[in-house]
């Protein structure tokens, strides 16, 4: 083991100490493969499962993990037909037993900053389905929620506009305005100091760099 793995590995276990003090189940996995391992086997036979847009969770090999299981329904918006369709989709999701996501930094102490454009993937994260499962890659860990709102907007939130091909300064200039844009995807604002539901959320921390 390198120095380098040691130390996540080593950064990891303080994490999910924190995460436990705030009703969140952490668990640390080396690679992407084996968080993908670990994160398919929350979704059980039987099971109603969806997903958050996230880049984390397609580099992750989860999605295409969840689409090639024959024994889960999985509401996967991206195979609808019409914006009707996503919209449907999206609010069944709401109600799914197993949900995927990322999360767009988590402090070393367990606390999650999400930064959405619809609002759906943060819906689900506080309230809805019986599970939510995060798989997180090592990059996105800060030191404070200030920290973790200036990474969103200064490393995530441009890269994510130029991929959806939004309209926004940022998209144009790799810098955050603080816009009011009508693309903008920073409308919600979520920081989850604490589950509710004892292990309802489940972070999943990866010793790699996934995702923006």
């Amino acid at each position: 083991m390198t120095v380098k793995e040691q130390y996540h590995e080593t950064l990891a276990k303080t994490i999910i100490q924190n995460l436990a003090k705030r009703q969140m189940e952490g668990f640390y996995c080396a690679t992407a493969k084996e968080a993908c391992e670990k994160a398919l086997s929350f979704a059980k036979p039987g099971t109603s499962v969806s997903f958050g847009g996230s880049m984390t969770l397609a580099e992750s090999g989860i999605l295409d993990a969840l689409r090639e299981k024959e024994d889960i329904t999985l509401l996967d918006r991206d195979s609808a037909s019409s914006p009707e369709e996503v919209n449907r989709i999206m609010h069944e999701a709401l109600s799914c037993d197993c949900y995927f996501m990322s999360t767009n930094a988590i402090t070393a102490s367990g606390e999650l900053i999400n930064i959405d454009g619809n609002g759906n993937r943060v819906a689900s994260l506080i309230y809805g389905p019986k599970q939510v499962i995060l798989i997180v890659g090592i990059n996105k860990v800060v030191s404070s929620v200030e920290d973790g709102m200036h990474r969103v907007r200064s490393q995530a939130s441009s890269p994510n506009c130029i991929r959806l091909h939004k309209n926004t300064p940022c998209a144009a200039t790799g810098t955050c305005a603080d816009c009011l844009s009508s693309d903008c995807i920073c409308n919600q604002i979520v920081v989850t100091r604490r589950s509710g539901n004892k292990d309802r959320i489940k972070v999943i921390l990866v010793g790699e760099s996934l995702g923006y």
